[in-house]
């Protein structure tokens, strides 16, 4: 019998795991999702293991496991080969792929999220057969995966993508030293913040906004306009400096399109004219499935 080749795919987030097995061209032969344990970085380990031998173990006959791809919310030191995420205990510079490669007989690949995402939809989703896309992920903070000639740019220390530190306000607030100054004007969490001050209203939340911006509610629409201002600049200088063929929009403030239209008309208000005229800014097509996605295509492209 001849076997095909397979990969395991884990995307790793502060409340879920999500784990897959995929084949080459893209089929999805398992899927599982499990909360993230929340104790220790061994405890966390310890489930990721079980969900990829889990993965393995579902394979059928005539499939081979060849490799597990990894992505993580945080950042993927490979100098130093350790990762850290601060919004999973215990994952503080830790050693996640020596730690797995210990108890696991497969080649592991790790990289970020926002690898994971931009891959994933250059692969399966709206991106697909692009080698010049952008993944802008604008959701609890502010990131993007970032691929060039059909490669990941990871930059000298592996922080490329973190644009949540953008300056696109020469007025500095003393919380762009926290988070940058693009991530707190214009995540998802930013959002909520804004929405709650200035309609009076605690505890709203981006979603919150939305539905009151759709109903026609004028400062909830104030406060959309003004996200879709810093996130078309946003985009504009990413389109400047990159020129991709495709920026792809996810995360919680895309979950539904009300801001694609203003977001496109700030895009291409700011950004360089011919490079904004090639570019395309669409909407994720695999929404949480892209970083799965894109782990798997990792393990292929490194296996």
């Amino acid at each position: 019998m001849k076997q095909k080749r397979g990969v395991v795919a884990v995307d790793v987030g502060g409340t879920k795991i999500a784990s897959g097995l995929y084949l080459e061209s893209g089929e999805v032969l398992y899927r599982k999702s499990e909360a993230t344990v929340q104790e220790s970085a061994e405890a966390s380990v310890d489930r990721l293991v079980r969900l990829v031998g889990e993965a393995v173990e579902a394979a059928p006959r005539d499939v081979v496991a060849a490799g597990v791809g990894v992505v993580i919310p945080g950042w993927v030191d490979h100098k130093r080969k350790t990762v850290w995420a601060p919004n999973i205990v215990g994952w503080d510079h830790i050693p996640l792929g020596a730690m797995l490669a210990e108890r696991l007989p497969l080649p592991i690949l790790v990289d970020s999220d926002r690898s994971g995402y931009v891959r994933g939809e250059a692969w399966l989703g709206v991106a697909r057969g692009l080698r010049d896309v952008v993944f802008l992920a604008v959701g609890t903070g502010i990131g993007a995966g970032i691929l060039a000639d059909g490669r990941i740019i990871h930059g000298a220390d592996d922080l490329a993508g973190a644009v949540g530190w953008m300056a696109l306000d020469p007025a500095f607030d003393d919380l762009y030293t926290r988070m940058g100054c693009f991530e707190a004007e214009a995540s998802g969490n930013s959002a909520g913040r804004k929405a709650a001050s200035r309609l009076g209203v605690p505890g709203l939340t981006s979603r919150d906004l939305l539905s009151r911006a759709a109903t026609g509610e004028p400062q909830a629409r104030g406060i959309v306009e003004e996200l879709a201002l810093y996130i078309g600049m946003g985009i504009a200088n990413l389109v400047s400096t990159l020129n991709p063929e495709m920026v792809v929009l996810g995360g919680g403030l895309f979950a539904s399109d009300l801001l694609l239209a203003p977001v496109r008309r700030e895009a291409a208000r700011w950004a360089q004219p011919f490079a904004a005229k090639g570019v395309r800014i669409e909407l994720s097509a695999l929404g949480e499935e892209a970083g799965l996605a894109g782990a798997a295509r990792i393990a292929f492209d490194n296996i």
